[in-house]
Formats: C-alpha cells, structure tokens, sequence
C-alpha cells in the first residue's frame, strides 16, 4: 500500500471509529444467556442476508426457541425472513440447543478465542471458520478475522493479498487472518475494527 492509500484508510477509519468501538463495547456486554441467539445468528447468515437473519432470530426468540419445543423451519421459510437450505440450518439450531451447556462450559473454560473458536468449528455442526469468528466476535472475544466477501474484497484491494481464494482451507484461513493482523497493527488499529470499518465501506452500515 502506497502512503497516501495508508493515510486515507487512516482518516476514513477516524471518521467512523466512535461508532465502530461503540459497536464493539455493545458485542463484549452481552449477556451469556443470550449467546445462543448470536450463535443462531452465525449460523444463519451463510448464503442468506445478514437482514434475513436478523429478523428470523427476531423470530425465534419470540418463541423463546431456547426453552421451548419449536420446529425453527416453518420461521426460517417466511417470505419476509426467508433462510436459503432452512431444514438443514433448522437442524443445525436444534443440535445447538442441544449442546448448548457444553459451550457456554467450554466459553467460560479459559481457553484462549483461538481454542475456543477450534472447539466450535469440530464440535458444532454449520459452524466454520468464518461463522464461528463471527459467533465470538458477536459476543465481545477480539482478535479472529471474520473472512467473507466483503473482507476479502478489501484485504484484495489494499493489497493484503494477491487473490481471493476460491476456497478456504483452515491453512490458508489461519494465513490470510495473520496478514490481516499484522496489516491492521501498521494502520494502528485492531483487526476488529478494521473488520468493521471493511463491511461499513461495502454496505454502508455498522452491522453485527
């Protein structure tokens, strides 16, 4: 990146990082009765919008989906919040349900985000890389890139790196998400903000 590119990513993020940390502060103070509906939402948001899934989860905690016996696939197929491949995502919730005790236990364990995120990505089915940096980052764990288009977009165009893969082995995730680090460490900003800022740019919006 060129310095006058570093200079106009730095002011550009300024203008927004009120906002961004505030958003940031608002993930680390939520409560940990309600991560399974952050974890609900992670695991939703693939090739399905993030406003979609927003208003399923909406929707499943007025059926209080947690504590309740409810079938989440008739509210995954409304037109108004409608989740592609809703079945298998409804079944993919419900296993969540199931097990979610076991990760609360395994969130509170001490074990580093890293840790925690391989745990996530081997025990919980739906969950990659990507939707279970997003769950952690969702509930105020820092430092764990969140990989989608959108990121990977501007990671191409400030030349973080030479292409954007077309698929994502744990590999190559674990090495684009030191780069983005290191790249975000000489702007003089976190990784997460700068997650923020990336999907601020594309959508307009400082969305979760």
């Amino acid at each position: 990146m060129r310095p006058g590119e570093t200079d106009d990513l730095q002011a550009s993020f300024l203008s927004k990082s009120v906002a961004i940390r505030e958003r940031l502060a608002d993930f680390a103070s939520v409560n940990p009765e309600d991560y399974y509906y952050e974890l609900v939402y992670c695991l939703l948001t693939p090739q399905s919008s993030a406003v979609n899934a927003g208003k399923a989860v909406d929707a499943l905690k007025q059926a209080n989906l947690l504590h309740h016996e409810v079938d989440p696939a008739p509210l995954l197929k409304t037109k108004s919040s409608y989740i592609r491949f809703h079945n298998t995502k409804a079944r993919n919730l419900l296993e969540a349900k199931n097990r979610f005790n076991e990760i609360l236990n395994t969130m509170q364990s001490g074990c580093t985000s890293s840790e925690i995120r391989e745990w996530l990505v081997a025990n919980i089915r739906g969950l990659g890389m990507k939707e279970a940096s997003h769950f952690l980052r969702n509930v105020g764990h820092r430092d764990l890139a969140i990989l989608d288009r959108h990121i990977l977009k501007n990671l191409l165009k400030h030349r973080v790196i030479r292409s954007i893969p077309k698929t994502l082995t744990k590999k190559r995730y674990l090495s684009i998400e030191d780069k983005f680090r290191y790249f975000a460490r000489a702007q003089h900003v976190t990784m997460d903000e700068l997650d923020l800022y990336f999907w601020s740019a594309e959508t307009g919006k400082i969305l979760k």
